[in-house]
């Protein structure tokens, strides 16, 4: 699928959220839409999934600080900067905003002569070249040549492509393609830079680079810890309570079977070995934390059991570790 135009995208009105939200705020309402939409909950109704696949990207740009900034920026501007089209075998969605043409000598600014080269304008004259497109602060040191310029670039991809790893195709300043191997366990905001693969220099020195950051969209279901996978498994209190085997999701594979202890608390971790990110770096583990469900509300016999449980039940204060604390 192909990058929308940050510029005729409104993220927040897809998020359903004010200009001013907070990163609190957003995160909750990004996750009570992605539970409402995500394929699993919507039984692969394509208009839903479509709806998820948007609040998701509108989420990883705004829950990002400096992509926040820049969309932002290109929306108060009336235009955006250059933008691309990435796609590619197997990309399924991967999406780029080649953000910034920069120099060397610019600090990291927006090269003006770059962007204008675009639209096929010209200068009469300049410090450096005669020509906008062209790299024109670079250093040439005592008379060597001048190294090209590095070009930034995004791109998006989902949360299984970073932790599995894929190689995409980005579309580049020129018009040309280049692949870009994403390795196994990419993180969020994490740099991969391409040698040689950016400006050529105007005078037969060395090319710039592409330096590609990565965002990652959220995933409704897992998140990262390191090399870990997390993911939170609802038990009820009978389960928790007198001990149960139970199914836990793994990412891109079959669930798996997991003992639950008699007398498992809420919060307990369990590990499964080995089914985390498999890196260069290592592999990780998938850590399933128990959360226990308490009914809203019992009716009948089960409302009657429960109460001869009551009556029967140990009398600790499970507080009294608590109150003693608060009172040092």
């Amino acid at each position: 699928m192909a990058s929308q135009d940050w510029f005729d995208r409104d993220f927040y009105k897809v998020l359903g959220v004010d200009k001013n939200v907070t990163d609190a705020e957003l995160k909750k309402t990004y996750r009570k839409l992605a539970r409402k939409y995500h394929p699993d909950s919507t039984q692969g109704d394509p208009v839903a999934e479509a709806k998820f696949k948007e609040i998701s990207e509108a989420y990883s740009v705004l829950s990002d600080k400096e992509q926040r900034e820049e969309y932002d920026q290109i929306r108060a501007m009336g235009a955006g900067a250059p933008r691309f089209t990435a796609g590619g075998q197997g990309t399924g969605g991967f999406e780029d905003v080649f953000s910034r043409f920069t120099t060397r000598s610019s600090g990291g600014q927006p090269d003006f002569e770059d962007i204008f080269a675009m639209f096929g304008q010209q200068q009469g004259g300049g410090f450096g070249s005669g020509r906008f497109g062209q790299p024109t602060g670079g250093f040439r040191g005592y008379g060597g040549p001048q190294r090209g310029a590095d070009v930034t670039a995004r791109t998006t991809i989902d949360f299984a492509t970073a932790v599995k790893g894929d190689t995409i195709t980005l579309q580049g300043a020129e018009g040309k393609p280049f692949k870009v191997k994403i390795p196994a366990g990419v993180a969020d905001g994490q740099k991969i830079r391409l040698r040689g693969r950016g400006r050529p220099s105007p005078d037969g020195g060395e090319a710039g680079d592409v330096v590609v950051t990565v965002a990652v969209r959220p995933h409704a279901v897992f998140t990262r810890d390191g090399l870990n996978l997390r993911v939170t498994v609802p038990v009820t209190f009978t389960e928790a309570a007198l001990g149960a085997t139970i199914e836990v999701p793994t990412l891109g594979g079959d669930p798996v079977k997991l003992r639950v202890a008699p007398g498992t608390p809420s919060g307990r971790v369990l590990r499964v070995k080995g089914r985390g990110v498999q890196s260069a770096k290592g592999t990780g583990d998938l850590l399933a934390e128990v959360q226990v469900v308490v009914p809203s509300h019992l009716e009948g016999r089960a409302r009657e059991a429960l109460e001869q449980y009551h009556a029967v039940e140990p009398k600790e204060n499970p507080r009294a570790d608590l109150m003693a604390k608060a009172r040092e």
